[in-house]
């Protein structure tokens, strides 16, 4: 097998998944401005796409932990990278097509495990830190983004409660602006990252970097400018599900659901934690619905959600694993692989383009969906 070949294949896919990462996840900075108007759908799409480049450069500490602390980098293969880059790009699609905000972290994450079981044991997979570093904080994460945003919004409403309501509604979403904001940064310092450590990883196995070695100047900017890009591009299917669908989101609620998401990301990533974006803002939105007396909070589609979820990490897996098995045969199997994956992802969007959602329908949800006709309208 040509090792140059396939180190560069991998790498673009790597990107690829970071492009798929930044359109899925705009709904966690901006989904809650653009449903109480605080900020318009495109202006909200590309402040996040810059603030998510400038974050992919604070910090690096995830990054470490993905390019050497889930999976031995002595006992992966660049073929089995391949395979779980693709699981992961492919669920990422799915989820996007039904809006769904499941997780692009664990989507990664499954993929890569998956391959690297099937190619090289489950002595391979380093389950202490996932269960450290991926599923208890996956639990816990959207649990006490949740309760900070519950107590954030009944604090708003209760500080605000004799002002004029034009004045609190307008007051917060001027300071939706720099929540948002702030979340945006956030994220690129959490999800930019992990596609650097897959990068990392991959040049850790091809023999370009020592083992442990942090990501290099080009891999972090090559991974900022990637997400950025996806992020601009707006994802807005996730983002009516996010802004419109758990909950009716008025500004006070909106500035506690992206505070509270924003700590909890910025602490998170300075420990190393790969956390979930998306279950930390969706943890929130729920809060902040919850928070506010007599709010509407749509439980049916809180439990589409859990149930995403809850698939994301063994469905990465499977399709990683099968892609990794092909892959690892030769440059012919990386190319198969590669068709196949183009032609599904091709065959995803094709299907979204029949009934589209664009930053002009985006704030239009039905206001009692049954799941068939949130299926046919998300």
């Amino acid at each position: 097998m040509d090792l140059s070949f396939l180190v560069v294949v991998v790498i673009i896919t790597a990107l690829v998944f970071d492009f798929t990462n930044g359109f899925h996840d705009t709904a966690n900075a901006m989904a809650t401005s653009i449903a109480t108007g605080a900020l318009k759908p495109k202006v909200a799409v590309a402040v996040s796409a810059v603030l998510n480049l400038v974050g992919a450069f604070i910090s690096t500490e995830v990054a470490k932990t993905i390019s050497s602390g889930i999976v031995d980098d002595a006992k992966v293969t660049v073929p089995v990278i391949f395979g779980g880059l693709v699981g992961a790009i492919l669920w990422n699609l799915m989820t996007w097509y039904v809006g769904l905000p499941s997780s692009s972290s664990h989507a990664l994450f499954g993929g890569l495990i998956g391959a690297t079981w099937i190619a090289s044991g489950s002595s391979a997979v380093h389950f202490g830190t996932v269960v450290q570093k991926i599923i208890v904080p996956a639990v816990a994460a959207p649990i006490v983004a949740g309760v900070v945003a519950v107590l954030g919004t009944y604090l708003a409403y209760k500080i605000t409660a004799r002002a004029r309501k034009k004045t609190v509604s307008d007051g917060f979403r001027a300071g939706q602006i720099a929540s948002a904001s702030l979340v945006s940064l956030a994220h690129g310092t959490g999800d930019a990252q992990k596609t650097m450590g897959v990068i990392t990883l991959v040049l850790i196995t091809s023999g370009s970097l020592a083992s442990g070695s942090r990501p290099p100047l080009w891999v972090i900017l090559a991974a900022g400018t990637a997400i950025a890009l996806g992020t601009y591009l707006g994802g807005w299917r996730i983002i009516r599900t996010m802004g419109k669908g758990l909950a009716e989101i008025e500004s006070p609620q909106g500035f506690a659901a992206e505070t509270s998401s924003t700590s909890v990301l910025l602490i998170s990533s300075h420990l190393g934690f790969p956390l979930s974006t998306t279950q930390v803002c969706s943890g929130s939105i729920l809060g902040a619905g919850l928070g506010k007396r007599l709010a509407e909070v749509r439980w049916t589609v809180a439990g589409r959600m859990a149930v995403a979820w809850l698939l994301t990490l063994p469905a990465a897996a499977v399709v990683g694993a099968l892609s990794g098995e092909v892959a690892d045969s030769g440059n012919l199997g990386v190319v198969i692989i590669a068709i196949l994956a183009v032609a599904a992802g091709g065959a995803i969007y094709a299907a979204s383009r029949r009934r589209p959602v664009t930053p002009d329908n985006v704030n239009e949800y039905p206001s009692a969906p049954t799941p068939a006709a949130t299926a046919a309208t998300v």
